[in-house]
């Protein structure tokens, strides 16, 4: 049961269309890498179990051995699957350099039609100005663009895109990783 959870989690982070589209327009498909491998966990978990169920129900001994040997497989797999996905998801971790790139590419780009688009959707819809924040922009010598600031109260957002994203990808990830290491916990 906890392994079909896990399942639907992974599948729900990697085909959300909405996510998928931030991870394609900041070229961090370096998230997918846990994800992937906690998949290949979650389906393995779910065959091991059955086979488990079979070997005891038949009582064979060397079965029983190869079934603890695929739940020791499976407690690493989620454990090299988990920790992949919180070093490229948390907060000071290796997606942020990453993230970094990405938005200062699209500053400096700022002229191109889709690099306005992607920094507007993105600084608009998550609240944040730049990479590190707008002194991004001045460092840059480019004007600071209107979905920098508040609408209310028009100051430019304080904190930089790099660290909104990464809480915003820490919280996603947040789930299953916490569900993964309860099932590496239980094997």
């Amino acid at each position: 049961l906890l392994g079909s959870s896990m399942f639907g989690l992974c599948m729900w982070l990697r085909m959300d269309p909405g996510f998928q589209e931030w991870v394609e327009f900041l070229e961090i498909y370096e998230f997918y890498i846990g994800i992937y491998i906690l998949l290949a966990a979650s389906i393995f978990i779910i065959i091991i179990t059955f086979i488990g169920c079979g070997v005891a129900l038949m009582e064979h001994i060397l079965g029983l051995y190869i079934y603890a040997g695929l739940q020791l497989l499976s407690y690493v797999l989620g454990l090299v699957g988990t920790a992949l996905l919180l070093d490229y998801s948390t907060y000071d971790s290796k997606i942020q350099p990453l993230i970094r790139r990405s938005m200062t590419s699209l500053i400096n780009n700022y002229h191109d039609e889709r690099a306005t688009y992607i920094l507007q959707l993105i600084q608009e819809s998550i609240g944040c100005c730049g990479a590190d924040g707008p002194m991004d922009y001045i460092t840059l010598r480019k004007p600071l663009p209107t979905e920098c600031r508040n609408t209310v109260t028009g100051n430019a957002f304080f904190y930089g895109c790099v660290e909104e994203i990464s809480w915003f990808l820490e919280g996603r990830s947040g789930w299953l990783a916490g569900l993964s290491l309860a099932l590496c916990m239980l094997h």
